[in-house]
């Protein structure tokens, strides 16, 4: 039997952004096709849609509608087409909490994405991808507060890791100063929305794509470069 091949997907995105949600489940599918073909090894990247959004955060709708320039009944079709191609990509962007539901908000995501970076330097890339999806889990399906520090804590330590060495972690000029040069490297590569998808170091795919775009790339990519999986 061919054994797979390995291939790296280095993933920009923020736990703020719906469409980064959908590609992870488009290529979630695109990787189950391709199971026993590609082993992959996805890597996630900082990217802040609002890198200026002040600490009380914005509502959800009323965001759209400013900073796209829509109405707010054009921001809310909006968001119902979000939520159909979540659905199709097997995610889900509803609130699931205790009701009353609190506002849909939008938030800093600086500190989250220093937690991230953290999370895959010192506890490897797969704990790294169970922090990621928290975040989304706790920002679109529990309408959690994740610019807050006690909140993003909190989701660190539910998801396994130790609280105190997650807060030095948000503590650390060192991991800011990395979570920085991230940005920085998405502008390097021409990556100025998200989610975009480097794969193997070199070829990007820009926005979230259906899983049979996701095949194709993943299936093209890996037989140019990659080497079989040990």
């Amino acid at each position: 039997m061919t054994e797979p091949r390995k291939l790296t997907i280095d993933i920009w995105s923020d736990v703020m952004c719906p469409w980064c949600l959908v590609g992870w489940g488009n290529l979630r599918q695109a990787l189950d096709r391709l199971d026993g073909e590609i082993a992959a090894d996805i890597r996630w990247h900082a990217f802040e849609l609002n890198p200026d959004m002040p600490a009380e955060g914005e509502e959800r709708t009323a965001h759209i509608a400013r900073k796209y320039g829509r109405t707010l009944e054009q921001s809310k079709e909006v968001q119902g087409q979000m939520r159909s191609a979540a659905q199709s990509a097997g995610v889900s962007l509803d609130y699931e909490g205790e009701e009353p539901a609190p506002d849909a908000m939008m938030w800093n995501t600086f500190e989250a994405h220093k937690l991230l970076t953290w999370a895959g330097e010192t506890h490897g890339y797969e704990r790294q991808t169970a922090l990621e999806l928290a975040l989304f889990t706790a920002h679109f399906n529990q309408r959690r507060r994740i610019g807050e520090r006690v909140v993003l804590l909190d989701i660190a330590e539910e998801t396994g890791f130790d609280r105190a060495a997650a807060e030095s972690a948000l503590d650390s000029e060192e991991i800011a100063r990395k979570t920085r040069a991230e940005e920085r490297a998405a502008w390097d590569l021409n990556i100025s929305g998200v989610p975009a998808m480097v794969l193997a170091g070199k070829f990007l795919i820009p926005g979230a794509q259906p899983p049979e775009a996701y095949v194709d790339a993943l299936r093209r990519v890996a037989e140019k470069t990659a080497e079989p999986a040990v």
